[in-house]
């Protein structure tokens, strides 16, 4: 796997008989090594999001947190886990996925357990950094073997790597779609009972990928971790699509953030909260396959990143300039619906298309790495904007300052996306 010699990824030819292969992708036509993978970052989603849409909330009112130092601790969190993907992904490639997804679920165990007794700032961080290091470790070794699997499917069998990923997304929402349900019902107990249940999940995932999980995997070459860094920092094209991505995690970082904020002012409580995620979960496995043919179809790869980038960019402006007319009760959360429903359809045509490009990126032997880095330019990104966005959302500004700001950004990554080279 090298660079391709153009900006985006390559449009292979595919035979008739590929193409009909290629219509009829779905979960049972995958090999047994994908279809686990995928059911992976299903069962990871319903444990994580089972906890993290209520973290903000908890943070603020049982634990007393201001407002920037809950956007700080949220984007800690994303940093030790989206950060320190290359860490994650360069493990993976030397000692493969089966000890590092194995070592991740542990961590993540101890992490949500310690979450729910912490009771003071610094024990809430080291908790929050414990969970995210747990997904550093196990999410990277995932993604990057579906990324290489795929691209091995649409070798052998004339598929399209881009509908795998997509359906890898798929079941990341439906795992997104059950885990804020299940929390929600569990917070009807506390936060601690949410927790602990989260954690329970992970014991499940543990016991079953230490029983399924191949100790080896054919055709997955096994690399020094030396050196790789000094790789991807001369890789510019990489490293542009890296920028762009983070953008775009940064404007999805919001559902966490933003969103709460805005759903507290219109409904008065952060009950409707779990419902918008729902929405956002079930638009992506109702529509997440027939956006990614609808777009294969249509648009090259570059230009469906743009789109996404766009329609996030105007699900900010939706509430923006809905503010300044302060409606509330039901009709006051049409403005946030809207933002969810754009912001989801933005993720459709970027996220499946940025990860199906990182291999025409990376050189053999080091997928992984480049997909952990992928994540930890990201993390890096939103790092920064989410203390930024809670210094804003906390200051007192009027409403439309902070979601026009964050409207600005994916516009302004679009210009960061790779061309050619």
């Amino acid at each position: 796997m090298t660079s391709a010699p153009t900006g985006r990824p390559p449009r292979r030819p595919v035979p008739a008989s590929g193409r009909r292969t290629a219509r009829l992708t779905a979960f049972t036509t995958l090999s047994p090594l994908l279809r686990l993978l995928i059911l992976t970052q299903l069962a990871f989603n319903i444990g994580f999001f089972a906890v993290l849409p209520f973290l903000s909330e908890h943070l603020g009112q049982s634990v007393g947190m201001a407002g920037w130092l809950v956007g700080f601790v949220l984007g800690l969190r994303t940093f030790s886990q989206q950060g320190l993907f290359v860490v994650g992904g360069a493990l993976a490639d030397r000692y493969g996925i089966r000890p590092v997804v194995l070592a991740g679920c542990v961590l993540r165990i101890a992490g949500f357990a310690w979450l729910g007794f912490a009771e003071r700032t610094w024990a809430v961080v080291g908790a929050v950094l414990l969970i995210g290091f747990a997904a550093a470790l196990f999410s990277p070794a995932v993604e990057s073997e579906v990324a290489r699997q795929a691209v091995v499917w649409e070798e052998t069998a004339g598929g399209d790597r881009t509908r795998v990923l997509a359906l890898f997304t798929v079941a990341g929402q439906a795992g997104a779609f059950v885990g804020p349900l299940l929390g929600a019902l569990l917070l009807a107990v506390d936060f601690r009972t949410v927790c602990l249940a989260g954690a329970g999940v992970f014991v499940l995932v543990l016991a079953g990928h230490a029983w399924l999980l191949p100790q080896r995997i054919p055709g997955r070459v096994q690399v020094r971790v030396k050196g790789g860094a000094r790789l991807v920092l001369r890789n510019r094209r990489f490293l542009a699509l890296c920028c762009a991505y983070g953008a775009y995690l940064l404007a999805y970082n919001q559902l966490y953030l933003a969103l709460p904020a805005e759903v507290e002012r219109a409904a008065g409580s952060q009950a409707p909260l779990a419902w918008l995620f729902a929405l956002s979960s079930l638009l992506v496995v109702t529509a997440q396959l027939p956006v990614t043919r609808w777009a294969g179809e249509r648009l090259a790869p570059r230009r469906s990143m743009v789109a996404g980038l766009v329609l996030i960019a105007a699900g900010f402006a939706v509430v923006g300039l809905a503010l300044p007319a302060g409606w509330t009760g039901r009709g006051g959360l049409l403005p946030a619906a809207g933002f969810v429903v754009l912001l989801t359809l933005g993720l459709m045509l970027v996220a499946p298309v940025a990860r199906a490009w990182v291999p025409d990126l990376a050189e053999e032997g080091r997928l992984g790495l480049y997909t952990g880095a992928l994540s930890s330019v990201s993390g890096l990104i939103v790092l920064a904007g989410s203390s930024a966005t809670g210094l804003l959302l906390d200051t007192g500004l009027p409403g439309v300052v902070p979601w026009l700001v964050l409207a600005a950004v994916p516009l302004a990554a679009v210009a960061l996306l790779p061309g050619r080279a």
